[in-house]
């Protein structure tokens, strides 16, 4: 239970610094994700996320590509924490001798994903409102507050199929690649130093957020609030069938550059934060460390003979033998050795 709630915390905390640390990419990536391509909503407002990137500074000032970071500071830290804490979990149940069988690694990222959905989607669609709130020019400002009266309880929860379609396969993905590359990057001792973590969780993150990007298109798409001549969708399967008739299948992939700019650095810095922060503030559960706490280990040394035949060397097997004459009651010769 205290393990949990240590590992709790340090997700907690892990999450918010990454989310902080990405969120205009974030914003960038929802807007061109919302963006429709038919007939009905006429001239496109973005070329793409770099051009998006400049207007959303140009017309609504710096502060404009941090439009809705509240909802994700205290939403993200629940999340997050709740995803790191039971991929550990499951991790730990099923690992034989230090090794985790593939299937159990895979497993243990998919509950991840699964667990974190029941934070992950009233946060989301509370600051997807937000984000695309300021693209409309004199459109009446809209606060948090707002959009949850506007929503209710339910509707918090609109296109959490969708959530979990992308949550799942993406925490399935990314937590196996991450340990791998953990392994593959450690040092001769199996220690993972600050670049190797960094690079190992911002690697796996490009796979993960990549192959995903359909399923987030379509639950970016249900949860944003149609404008006047947009298309409605209702449902899943819907969304999916009205995008493919009026986009094409291109549609599914808007935003995956925004994506996986956002997904790799902000899992990088999570990541990083939450392993270094269960070094400093390592807790022994029981002779336990949490996952990714390794520090190196301090093998003795021994001198090594310089004569390959003579395995240990004298001054070994002089202190094996050391008195073993006065044991069994006999009385060998002693010779001085000449200076």
């Amino acid at each position: 239970m205290l393990e949990s709630v240590y590992r709790f915390t340090i997700g907690s905390l892990a999450g918010a610094c990454g989310a902080t640390a990405v969120y205009p990419i974030d914003l960038v990536k929802t807007r061109m994700q919302n963006q429709r391509s038919s007939e009905f909503v006429g001239e496109l407002a973005y070329k793409n996320s770099l051009d998006c990137f400049k207007k959303v500074v140009k017309y609504e000032g710096v502060l404009g590509l941090y439009r809705g970071l509240l909802p994700q500071i205290v939403g993200v830290a629940p999340e997050k924490a709740i995803k790191l804490t039971v991929n550990d979990f499951v991790r730990d149940k099923f690992t034989i001798n230090g090794q985790v069988p593939l299937w159990a690694e895979v497993l243990a990222g998919g509950c991840g994903g699964a667990s974190q959905v029941i934070f992950t989607n009233p946060l989301e669609i509370v600051k997807i409102r937000l984000q695309v709130a300021g693209e409309v020019h004199g459109a009446t400002r809209i606060g948090v507050v707002s959009v949850l009266k506007e929503l209710g309880f339910f509707g918090l929860y609109k296109g959490a199929k969708a959530c979990f379609l992308r949550d799942i396969p993406f925490s399935a993905i990314y937590f196996p690649v991450y340990a791998h590359a953990k392994s593959a990057t450690a040092d001769e001792n199996g220690h993972n130093g600050p670049s190797s973590l960094f690079s190992s969780a911002f690697f796996a993150g490009i796979p993960a957020a990549a192959l995903v990007t359909p399923a987030d298109v379509i639950k970016t798409r249900l949860q944003v609030a149609a404008r006047a001549g947009q298309t409605i969708y209702d449902g899943l399967f819907d969304c999916f069938k009205k995008i493919m008739q009026e986009e094409g299948p291109t549609a599914f992939w808007k935003g995956t550059a925004a994506r996986v700019c956002r997904s790799s650095p902000q899992f990088a810095f999570t990541l990083l934060t939450y392993e270094l922060l269960q070094r400093i503030f390592y807790i022994d559960f029981g002779g336990i460390r949490p996952a990714g706490s390794e520090v190196p280990v301090n093998f003795p040394s021994y001198d090594v003979s310089m004569n390959p035949d003579h395995i240990g060397g004298y001054k070994h097997a002089a202190a094996t033998f050391s008195g073993v004459e006065h044991k069994f009651g006999l009385f060998m010769p002693r010779f001085e050795s000449r200076s």
